[in-house]
């Protein structure tokens, strides 16, 4: 059973777009989680935590954190954990 959502996915995807935008342009990167969180209404910790799982997935850091694809496959796998 997946788990409630505070947040729309349209809501999810448009917040972390506008910040994945604001932080490659030094002159909008500073304090961009708390802009576009108050101009959207989304907590700014929940658009970072957003655009840190958007960047792992799009592979643009080298973290050692495994994709939503991969963890979705994984739970299919092993439904008890």
């Amino acid at each position: 059973m997946a788990a409630h959502r505070k947040y729309p996915e349209e809501l999810r995807e448009r917040a972390t777009r506008m910040a994945l935008d604001a932080r490659k342009d030094p002159a909008t990167r500073t304090g961009a989680f708390k802009r576009i969180g108050e101009q959207l209404g989304v907590h700014p910790e929940a658009l970072r935590t957003w655009m840190s799982r958007a960047e792992v997935d799009q592979r643009q850091v080298n973290w050692h954190f495994t994709t939503s694809d991969a963890r979705i496959k994984l739970r299919h796998l092993y439904p008890e954990h």
